[in-house]
């Protein structure tokens, strides 16, 4: 607490200040915004390099080490970092907030400066996984021919596009993250029920009216036509629906430790 004490009321003079304190605040657990989730990621590499050695090493011919790699092509590894990112906005938010505002920090630069830390991880992860995928594609997959962080959907993007893709992944999970501990730190338990049911019906209902309308073939010829890409870049809007949304939660919310 002596840490988050010094680090905002050091900047108590200028609201800009207030909130840069807020974004550095965001970092001071290290070891949960960087380290931890670095390691988990080392670790999955690892393993998925092993499962793709024993794969390759108990099969007989050339054809068939091909259509391994190329099977190699399609996983889902890599998405472990942007769900733990969901996980990190809603803890930095539901642990800081009490105490921010204790400090004389007003829910605007809270959520600002909340805000701006979400857009530094997003821009320093999608930076780490940028060049992870070069390095991935200049050795070959690692040697063994695997696809972590160059799967399928991305292998015929450039790194700047690959890079905005991380970039929109990002952001979509950590602000989704922060309109979740909204919820929680202004409504608790009642209100993340309510939350996850409303979800539920509006995802229940979008696939009711495609299917008795018959537009499945309609949402598949615009994923088609719209491609990852253009995918990764959608999310942007409901990113940014839910940090609008978190911020109109979270400025009626009462601090609670």
């Amino acid at each position: 607490m002596t840490t988050i004490s010094s680090t905002i009321a050091a900047t108590r003079p200028k609201a800009q200040n207030r909130v840069l304190a807020v974004t550095r605040l965001q970092f001071v657990n290290r070891w949960t915004m960087f380290y931890l989730p670095a390691i988990i990621l080392g670790a999955i590499l690892l393993l998925n390099m092993a499962i793709w050695y024993i794969v390759l090493a108990s099969l007989p011919t050339g054809a068939d080490v091909a259509h391994a790699e190329k099977g190699f092509q399609y996983t889902g590894a890599v998405f472990y970092i942007f769900i733990y990112m969901l996980v990190v906005a809603v803890q930095a938010i539901s642990r800081t907030f009490p105490f921010a505002l204790g400090f004389g920090v007003t829910r605007r630069n809270y959520y600002l400066g909340t805000a701006l830390s979400f857009v530094v991880l997003a821009l320093g992860f999608s930076v780490l996984l940028t060049v992870l995928s070069i390095i991935e594609l200049a050795t070959g997959g690692w040697g063994v021919g695997g696809h972590m962080f160059t799967p399928t959907y991305l292998t015929n993007a450039s790194f700047g596009l690959r890079f905005v893709m991380y970039v929109c992944l990002f952001l979509f999970f950590l602000f989704v993250g922060s309109a979740i501990a909204s919820v929680y730190v202004r409504w608790r338990a009642f209100g993340i029920t309510a939350f996850f049911a409303i979800i539920a019906l509006l995802l229940v209902g979008a696939i009711a009216i495609i299917t008795l309308n018959h537009y499945w073939s309609a949402v598949g010829n615009w994923l088609a036509t719209t491609g990852s890409v253009g995918l990764t870049a959608w999310l942007l809007v409901p990113a940014a629906i839910a940090a609008i949304a978190g911020f109109f939660v979270l400025r009626r919310a009462t601090p609670r430790s």
